[in-house]
């Protein structure tokens, strides 16, 4: 075998694993695929799973970074705009306080909780599992952990306040001069290194892990 062909990750062996197609639920048992190639549905196609070249490494640097630039993002201004001599910044933490202090509460908890709290969460989640897994552990609680991983992908819309940020500023340029801050970018990195995160790792590899190594873990008991 050529040095450019990997096969897949770490697995428990003489174990038949099988997963369901997402677009039309075909049950398909998981076969050893190649480093960089995925595998396909036999009824629509559609991507099964991938074997992403050093998805572990991936995962944790996209997660990690993902973290540092969520700290920029809530401790500095998003905006900044100078209307008539009135200087004001803007950042996303002080637009859940405005917005919950002016009446909107359910638009400020909407914030908080899609912009905020799960892309927090997730992130947390991720590096709770793979880190360990770097070293071949597991910490207590990884089944369920991943279980709230897989949940909360579908509920991330860091994307979403973005676009709409975006479509805000074009309205504001109009009005004040307006300034981009720290946040701003930080949101944008935000966005990128979250995606880059979760597909870093294909959640079939992901789950094949967890069972190897809790099965070594309870091995050396």
């Amino acid at each position: 075998m050529s040095q450019s062909h990997h096969y897949t990750w770490p697995r428990l062996p003489n174990v038949k694993h099988r997963v369901a197609c997402h677009f039309c639920d075909t049950l398909h048992e998981v076969h050893l695929i190649e480093e960089g190639r995925s595998a396909h549905c036999l009824e629509c196609r559609s991507v099964l799973y991938r074997n992403r070249p050093s998805s572990l490494q991936r995962a944790v640097a996209y997660g990690i970074t993902a973290l540092s630039l969520f700290t920029l993002v809530l401790h500095f201004p998003f905006i900044s705009m100078n209307s008539q001599g009135n200087l004001s910044s803007v950042s996303v933490p002080g637009a859940v306080v405005v917005l919950w202090q002016e009446g909107g509460q359910l638009i400020a908890a909407s914030l908080a909780l899609f912009v905020m709290i799960l892309p927090l969460s997730l992130l947390i989640c991720l590096l709770y599992l793979c880190i360990p897994l770097l070293f071949g552990r597991i910490l207590p609680g990884s089944r369920s952990i991943m279980c709230t991983f897989q949940g909360l992908q579908a509920w991330i819309m860091v994307e979403v306040f973005f676009l709409g940020a975006i479509v805000s500023l074009l309205k504001l340029v109009k009005l004040a001069d307006v300034q981009l801050g720290i946040a701003f970018w930080a949101s944008a990195g935000l966005m990128i290194c979250i995606a880059g995160a979760v597909s870093g790792i294909d959640r079939t590899e992901l789950w094949d892990r967890i069972e190897l190594a809790d099965a070594q873990r309870k091995e050396s008991l």
